[in-house]
């Protein structure tokens, strides 16, 4: 294992969150690709089902943890000794961080901190968090660009800003490439339409194939920049194993903006019966329009999108 470490192979990756949408994606494609993977997941919306496909690897553990316990974070890091960690574990509800502000803070910043901690005292070379477009606010200046100004309008973009700031400052202080992936808005299979986590393409598309109508938020103009599982899990394990990419924060957007009323229009062509949405008055906290610049993270990362919107919400539908 020192030599692969000094040789500067990533071959062995803990995935925080491991057993949620993302996170199980991503723990998957890493025994894929050949790595040695820890899932780490304290199962409060994360699913052991979710990893079924991968459980009797032997290449695969897991160990159900809370990220906020540094004790626990540390022995299991100390006993798996990653080259790298993916920290997905959050609280990802807007509507939730609004209503328990401490609870947010908690886990997205105190949590991140905890893991940012033991890894770097386990000697793990990289770590990849998981943030979102919400650090930027309800800009009217789009696309928005890692440059673009960070202004968070909700407790959750608050936090995850802080987390971001935190993580690079400790890049500079120790031995870690700490890389911060913007997350835009992520559809795919395993995003359980019935939680408070969901995104709202789970939510509507679960609505449609039960014969029940959706519940828009607002006029449905607001824009969105939908990205699919299988482009951010792919950037989320190269970020993590490729040890010549560069830190920093990254947009993983496509870069394309669809309306909440395009989104029920492709709906409709798959579900021709589905019943007329109802309109409800918005929500606080939510963001009219967002659209990223994924530039950036093309250039650096060699990022790139490989799901057309519409294939992908057709080839999710299906697949349900």
């Amino acid at each position: 294992m020192e030599d692969q470490k000094e040789k500067g192979e990533i071959s062995r990756v803990a995935v925080t969150g491991a057993a949620g949408f993302i996170g199980s994606h991503t723990c998957e494609g890493l025994i894929k690709a050949g790595k040695t993977v820890i899932g780490i997941d304290n199962l409060s919306s994360g699913k052991l089902s979710n990893l079924k496909g991968i459980a009797e690897i032997k290449r695969f553990s897991f160990r159900q943890a809370d990220i906020c316990h540094k004790d626990v974070m540390q022995t299991t890091l100390n006993d798996f000794q990653p080259d790298a960690v993916i920290h997905l574990a959050a609280l990802v509800s807007v509507p939730i961080a609004e209503s328990n502000p401490e609870e947010n803070y908690r886990i997205n910043v105190l949590g991140t901190k905890s893991v940012a901690q033991a890894s770097i005292k386990a000697s793990a070379k990289r770590i990849v968090f998981a943030s979102s477009a919400a650090v930027y606010g309800n800009s009217d200046q789009l696309p928005l660009s890692e440059a673009s100004p960070t202004e968070p309008i909700n407790h959750y973009g608050k936090a995850k800003l802080e987390a971001e700031d935190m993580l690079l400052s400790l890049q500079n202080q120790h031995r870690i490439t700490s890389t911060c992936l913007r997350f835009f808005n992520v559809y795919g299979t395993r995003q359980d339409p019935s939680s408070p986590y969901s995104g709202v393409i789970s939510i509507f598309a679960d609505h449609c194939k039960t014969g029940r109508p959706v519940t828009v938020y607002g006029n449905g103009k607001q824009t969105r920049d939908f990205i699919s599982i299988r482009d951010i899990t792919r950037a989320i394990i190269n970020s993590a194993t490729n040890p010549a990419l560069p830190g920093g924060s990254y947009n993983l957007c496509t870069g394309q903006g669809n309306t909440l009323l395009e989104l029920l229009n492709i709906l409709k062509e798959i579900h021709p019966d589905m019943p007329p949405p109802i309109f409800k008055e918005a929500r606080g906290g939510d963001i009219k329009h967002s659209l990223g610049n994924p530039s950036k993270a093309r250039k650096m990362l060699g990022f790139e999108i490989d799901t057309n919107f519409s294939e992908g919400i057709t080839a999710l539908q299906n697949h349900q």
